[in-house]
């Protein structure tokens, strides 16, 4: 009896976006879910926007640190739409080929919600910009963190400290209400891709709440994720077993 080995070809990784207003707690959450999906025995890229790749990086300084801002809303779009696409580009794209999951600190919606709702640049634009940059590398599943905004900005407020505000941090409540809501209302138009964990709770239950949804979403079976580049166990073949000899039947005759 001969055994044979089953190899299967490399799925395609998943895209996890985590979104948000200040101080819900993306990144504590991001670096646990991909604890919990390593252990798992899953492959886990975490990256953030803006940034993420070199070049995207280098623009994110300029566009967290209110240099852009003068040129207004629309040109800080684009400036994002530019980040993005290398991102995309150089460092999300190959790791999903690649079979990896990419966890990623805020994407797409969070340009709709910051330059959208709060810049009040033309929709329209900003979709036509997101369709051309993330075209078919949408996220499988979006996370967005919700709390209170006055909570939300003495969180962010305990964790930097004495360093300065960033270019967004420092808008005022009313402004991070309007986004807070923008957030909740893109989970609204869009319940297939979107789930809205509640971040006012303790980090274990918070982390909890996105794991369930992570494995109702997105994993194979109530046991957990199989790695997407893991081969099958080697399996025997069946012997063949040979057909039955069907006896000749003999006549005799009588001398």
């Amino acid at each position: 009896m001969s055994v044979r080995t089953v190899q299967r070809k490399l799925a395609p990784g998943r895209f996890i976006t985590l979104e948000g207003g200040e101080g819900v707690g993306k990144s504590t959450q991001i670096a646990r879910l991909k604890d919990r999906l390593e252990a798992e025995g899953v492959a886990v890229l975490t990256t953030r926007e803006p940034g993420g790749s070199p070049g995207a990086e280098a623009m994110r300084h300029v566009l967290l640190s209110g240099f852009a801002k003068p040129m207004g809303p629309a040109a800080e779009a684009m400036l994002f739409a530019a980040a993005r696409l290398d991102h995309l580009d150089t460092k999300i794209r190959p790791a999903l080929a690649a079979g990896q999951w990419v966890l990623c600190d805020r994407f797409a919606d969070s340009t709709r919600v910051y330059q959208g709702a709060l810049g009040q640049v033309d929709m329209a634009l900003l979709l036509s910009l997101e369709g051309l940059v993330v075209a078919e590398t949408r996220p499988d599943l979006t996370l967005i963190l919700d709390i209170d905004a006055q909570k939300g900005l003495a969180r962010a407020a305990a964790r930097r400290g004495s360093a300065q505000t960033d270019r967004f941090e420092a808008e005022n409540l009313t402004a991070h209400i309007a986004m807070r809501e923008a957030f909740l209302a893109i989970a609204r138009e869009e319940p297939a891709r979107c789930a809205i964990i509640d971040a006012d709770q303790t980090l274990d239950d918070v982390h909890e709440a996105i794991w369930r949804t992570v494995r109702m979403r997105l994993l194979s079976g109530p046991d957990g994720p199989r790695p997407p580049s893991a081969p099958d166990a080697a399996q025997p073949e069946t012997p063949q077993t040979p057909p039955a000899r069907r006896r000749r039947k003999v006549t005799r005759t009588m001398a």
